[in-house]
C-alpha cells in the first residue's frame, strides 16, 4: 500500500475531502464489481452460493441473512450487518465510509445509502473531491421502499421509516419517521 493510498483512505475515514481515483481504490472497487456481479448472477435458488459471496464480499454480516439481487456497493469491506436481516431488490450501499445496520433490520425495495457526498464549492466538486461520512442504522429498524439515507446520519433503534423518505438529519430511536426531508412524525406506541 502506498503512503498515498494509507492517507487518502484516513481522509476517507475522517470525513475529510479526497479524490477516488487513486489506483488502490479504482482496484478495490473494481474486485467488488466483480463479486457483486457474480451476486446478482447467481440462481436465486442457490442460496449457499449466495450467502458465500455475501461472506466474501462485506467486511462482517450475521447469520441468518437475506439479500434479494441485485445489490450494489461500492467496495462493500466498509459494510457492518447484523443478525436477521432483510433487503429487497435493488439496495444500494455507497460505503466509501463505514455503514453499520443492526440485528434484525428490514429494508424495502429501491433503498439507497449513501456515505459519500460531494462539496458545495464547485471549484473542488469539479476538481473531482468528495467527503465520507458513516451510517449507523439500529437494531429492530425497519426501512420502506424508495428510501434514500444520506452521509453522516444515524437511526436509531426500532425506528420505521416510511417509504420516499430522503434522511438527511439522525432520527431518534423508537419513531416513526417519514417525508422529503425525512422528519419524527410520532413515537411507537408498542401497545397498538
Amino acid at each position: 500500500m502506498s503512503s498515498k493510498y494509507l492517507e487518502t483512505k484516513q481522509k476517507m475515514n475522517d470525513g475529510r475531502l479526497y479524490k477516488d481515483m487513486l489506483d488502490e481504490l479504482v482496484e478495490e472497487r473494481n474486485k467488488a464489481k466483480v463479486l457483486q456481479f457474480k451476486y446478482n448472477q447467481t440462481s436465486p435458488i442457490d442460496q449457499e452460493q449466495k450467502n458465500a459471496l455475501i461472506q466474501e464480499m462485506f467486511a462482517e454480516i450475521t447469520e441468518p441473512f437475506w439479500i434479494e439481487a441485485p445489490v450494489r456497493f461500492s467496495y462493500g469491506k466498509h459494510i457492518h450487518i447484523g443478525k436477521n436481516f432483510y433487503a429487497n431488490f435493488n439496495f444500494i450501499i455507497v460505503d466509501d465510509a463505514e455503514v453499520s445496520i443492526g440485528d434484525n433490520v428490514l429494508v424495502g425495495p429501491n433503498v439507497t445509502l449513501t456515505t459519500a457526498g460531494h462539496p458545495e464549492n464547485r471549484v473542488d466538486r469539479i476538481a473531482g473531491y468528495q467527503y465520507s461520512l458513516p451510517i449507523s442504522i439500529g437494531n429492530n429498524t425497519w426501512i420502506g421502499s424508495n428510501v434514500v439515507v444520506n452521509p453522516g446520519v444515524r437511526i436509531g433503534e426500532n425506528v420505521i421509516i416510511g417509504s420516499g423518505s430522503i434522511v438527511t438529519k439522525d432520527i431518534p430511536d423508537n419513531v416513526v419517521a417519514f417525508g422529503v426531508p425525512c422528519k419524527v412524525i410520532r413515537n411507537i406506541d408498542e401497545k397498538r
